[in-house]
């Protein structure tokens, strides 16, 4: 692949406005621009997430996840176009089905809370959803396909699941609700 990028600093954006992939330039405030940047921001959550202690597999999966997300900034970036193929949310069903197999089942209310790795999952997780809606919104105002809002809705969901995987990795647990009426009623 050649080169892409050649001068960063170009000031073409001082005017407020971004340019896309089709080479239309639009407000930096426009749905478009609001999508790409939350997945943007989603992708560079999961780097973060990727500096923790992280079993193999989990990490092999949130670099294939990367890929992923860069594609479908991508795809936002050329209205009309396609990147993100749905064979992507293949990867992540296996994945869901894989790891929530492996977890016991959930009863309770859980809080974005435990290891610093399990926490940063759940950061991701909630950018994740903030991404689904903003696709959503750019879907309500253009045409988009269908993938990359299934793609972070499933994605959202996987990061949930690996919270709790990644919360038991050195044995540990959920980090449990506790309404006041538990509380009340002696409950744990």
């Amino acid at each position: 692949m050649g080169k892409r990028l050649t001068q960063i600093a170009t000031r073409t954006g001082d005017d407020g406005t971004t340019g896309l992939g089709d080479n239309t330039r639009v407000p930096k405030h426009s749905a478009r621009v609001q999508a790409m940047g939350d997945v943007d921001e989603l992708n560079s959550h999961i780097g973060l997430l990727l500096c923790e202690k992280l079993p193999d597999e989990v990490r092999t999966l949130l670099v294939e996840v990367q890929h992923q997300l860069f594609n479908l900034g991508g795809e936002l970036s050329i209205p009309g176009f396609e990147l993100l193929k749905t064979e992507a949310l293949a990867v992540l069903d296996d994945a869901l089905a894989l790891h929530n197999g492996r977890l016991p089942k959930l009863e309770e209310f859980i809080l974005p809370a435990g290891t610093r790795a399990a926490s940063q999952a759940h950061v991701c997780r909630t950018v994740a959803r903030r991404a689904e809606r903003s696709v959503v919104a750019l879907g309500q105002a253009e045409a988009v396909n269908d993938t990359p809002r299934r793609y972070l809705n499933r994605l959202s969901d996987l990061m949930f699941v690996l919270a709790r995987v990644l919360n038991r990795m050195d044995g540990g647990d959920d980090v449990y609700w506790k309404s006041e009426r538990m509380a009340r009623e002696g409950g744990a």
